[in-house]
């Protein structure tokens, strides 16, 4: 019977140096782009490394196309691997770097030639053939590392952080470009990041991985908008986190004092509770006025920061709220330091852990 999912891995386990992976278990379905966030030394290399055959698991399965490949060398399981420094081999040509994995399965010359061509001109670098390695941007080199690993024709990519060694600018092209690939080539990908732009704007479905486990997998809104714990919330920008008390429950809604200030939520916690709201989901206003979110708070805005792509505001409103801001709502607002604003925000997008 033909395998459902592309990969399959079934609680796997190890520990090697300073990390580790523990019974993480994880289905990725054909042609879908799978990200995995997590801080450094969450243990995602290591993941890919497992996946990829450089090490082995203390325990636990890897399956691809419903085969177990948990121990099987590298060469066999026709994946791709694009590691964080792209591990490119400086004395070789683009070409001959691109080639290297099907000289390795055995292929004659003339037809990885053929097959290093094509995969050159569906990623737009048939130009850099001739070249050394030396002579290649940043981004130039992530494109040919891509290459490599595409080359071979993988079940599925792996990329470790591929854009975490390139500035800004270079990083905004080149996730425009993954996502182009992702849409033509179809590809079925695991992608680790610490990036949560990168995440959100790549993934099919996202992971978090903390201390070697994954704590959470679901669409991006999902993870987003509800994730599970503290931690989560912390690492995917809930930037307005409190300790309350829930002090009341009527018709569904609850009310939890913060400091003295009330804060209407969905929930059925009940006692001591942590509380988190995302910035952006905090509206503004300079008068009060009529809306259907249960959440109004007087405040003076106390610092206005201008971080791309958004700006960042201030308020102490009881408690200190984070805001974000387009530039023109700043403007049309006329916002500065010690203007009085009315924030409004649902009960629903304040979440309880």
């Amino acid at each position: 019977m033909k395998a459902t999912n592309v990969l399959e891995i079934v609680q796997l386990s190890k520990k090697w140096k300073d990390f580790s992976i523990e019974d993480v278990s994880l289905k990725v379905e054909k042609n879908e782009y799978f990200v995995i966030m997590g801080p450094t030394g969450a243990g995602k290399t290591l993941l890919l490394q497992l996946i990829a055959g450089i090490h082995t698991p203390d325990k636990g399965k890897i399956i691809i196309e419903g085969e177990d490949v948990t121990f099987l060398p590298s060469e066999k399981r026709r994946v791709g691997y694009v590691p964080q420094n792209y591990a490119l081999f400086p004395h070789l040509s683009v070409m001959d770097n691109i080639a290297y994995g099907l000289r390795a399965q055995g292929l004659d010359k003339d037809s990885a030639k053929k097959r290093v061509i094509s995969v050159a001109e569906d990623l737009g670098i048939s130009h850099l053939l001739k070249r050394k390695i030396s002579t290649l941007s940043g981004g130039e080199q992530q494109r040919v590392a891509l290459a490599r690993a595409l080359v071979i024709s993988p079940k599925v990519l792996l990329l470790d952080e591929p854009l975490s060694a390139l500035d800004a600018q270079t990083r905004e092209g080149l996730r425009s470009y993954l996502r182009e690939l992702k849409r033509k080539l179809k590809l079925t990908a695991i992608h680790v990041t610490h990036d949560f732009v990168e995440a959100l704007e790549l993934g099919d479905r996202l992971a978090v991985m903390f201390r070697g486990r994954l704590t959470q997998v679901g669409s991006p809104n999902e993870i987003i908008f509800n994730p599970r714990d503290e931690l989560i919330a912390h690492f995917t920008g809930f930037k307005n986190v409190f300790d309350g008390v829930v002090v009341e429950e009527k018709d569904g809604v609850s009310v939890i004092d913060i400091d003295g200030i009330k804060i209407f939520t969905i929930t059925n916690k009940q006692g001591a509770v942590r509380v988190a709201i995302r910035p952006e989901s905090i509206l503004v206003a300079r008068h009060p006025v009529t809306t259907s979110a249960r959440n109004m708070l007087k405040g003076v805005v106390q610092e206005v920061i201008e971080l791309a792509p958004h700006i960042v505001i201030k308020v102490d409103a009881g408690i200190p709220l984070t805001v974000y801001l387009t530039k023109s709502a700043l403007e049309e607002l006329n916002i500065r330091v010690g203007t009085e604003v009315y924030l409004l925000f649902k009960a629903s997008d304040v979440k309880v852990f």
